[in-house]
């Protein structure tokens, strides 16, 4: 985090940054600054702390340290078997496994994405990247997320095509590779499945070899189900449904990595409740320049101009309103600016950004 340092006097009224970042321990900067012009009074109080975050029920929570091993296990696994998958198709000259083995290979790809965000976000701040590296983890959801919206595409069209030109279905052979393929994706999945919730960039990695799983599942029950009734199309209507459950449990994936990507508020965090809360402070008697924006997939951002009248903006007020936003809306990063005349403001109107 970027040291502090007092506004300097005579700045035009609420163009510095100040307010108080979320931690509980306070360097103790109460800066007071006259204008003459305007006769307005700026009380510019900052309150930072390097308390590690603690995210409430209704943000985004950081993702455990484990989920290294958790990609670590998953990408060894995934490689061996795309290995062993591929070189055994290879030898029995079944073009199914070779391709299956490259869509295997792909996932490998997605999960060193989001490992890699990961290893970035712990990248230290710097002058250009004032908040590291963070960021990296938005980017690298918005890449799995479009990479399974193109694979559940491949295996459309592959199921559209197949329609047209059953194929009979590999029998023992593809399904027992397929049933180590579930083993695999589905026990990685599952190293995946606590840090789904809260962090899309895990959540990608999960979605990922859950669609997997799937996949391999569809061609054992498809393989079952041919070996019984002989109706080959049953392997194309299989993929269609895995395709579907793909793309209904990927949309909201993407759909936030977009969001999150653009600046929007984070999904769970209520913009209007936090300009309500802010509002019913003591003291407070408007609140504008109000923005809240993720600074990765976890960690979320406000900034807000509190207008106070009475000055009342020190410390142990800040401190307060920072521990509300962390605890109520999952907000870690608090920078809140006190002025005593609304209109002198430049940013006061709504409008304005």
């Amino acid at each position: 985090m970027a040291a502090d340092h007092p506004a300097p006097h005579g700045h035009s009224a609420c163009n510095g940054v100040s307010g108080g970042d979320s931690g509980g321990e306070s360097h103790g900067f109460s800066h007071d600054h006259d204008h003459g012009e305007g006769g307005a009074h700026h009380g510019h109080d900052h309150s930072h702390g390097h308390h590690g975050h603690h995210h409430g029920g209704h943000g985004h929570s950081h993702a455990p340290a484990s989920f290294g091993r958790a990609f670590a296990i998953g990408i060894t696994l995934n490689i061996a078997f795309v290995l062993v998958e591929g070189g055994f198709g290879l030898l029995s000259g079944s073009l199914a496994l070779v391709a299956d083995a490259g869509h295997n290979l792909s996932d490998v790809f997605g999960l060193l994405v989001a490992w890699g965000a990961v290893a970035l976000g712990k990248v230290r701040p710097s002058g250009r990247f004032t908040y590291g590296l963070r960021g990296s983890s938005i980017l690298a959801a918005l890449l799995n997320g479009l990479l399974l919206m193109l694979a559940a595409g491949a295996i459309a069209l592959a199921a559209v095509q197949r329609f047209g030109d059953p194929q009979p279905v590999m029998g023992g052979t593809m399904m027992a590779v397929a049933g180590v393929g579930i083993l695999i994706n589905g026990a990685t999945a599952w190293l995946f499945m606590a840090g789904a919730k809260g962090d899309i960039n895990i959540r990608g990695a999960f979605l990922h070899m859950l669609a997997d799983a799937l996949v391999s599942a569809g061609v054992v029950v498809a393989g079952l189900a041919i070996g019984f009734t002989g109706w080959l199309w049953i392997d194309p209507v299989t993929s269609l449904l895995i395709v579907a459950v793909i793309v209904w449990s990927s949309w909201g994936l993407l759909k936030e990595a977009v969001a999150l990507s653009l600046g929007a508020v984070p999904a769970g965090i209520d913009a209007g409740a936090v300009e309500r809360h802010l509002a019913a402070l003591p003291g407070v008697t408007a609140v504008h320049d109000l923005h809240i924006w993720p600074m990765s997939t976890t960690e979320t951002a406000m900034t807000a101009h509190l207008v106070m009248p009475d000055g009342a903006g020190r410390d142990a007020f800040l401190l307060t309103v920072a521990e509300a936003m962390r605890q109520r809306f999952g907000i870690g990063h608090t920078t809140i600016q006190v002025e005593q005349d609304a209109a002198a403001c430049t940013l006061g109107e709504a409008r304005l950004v």
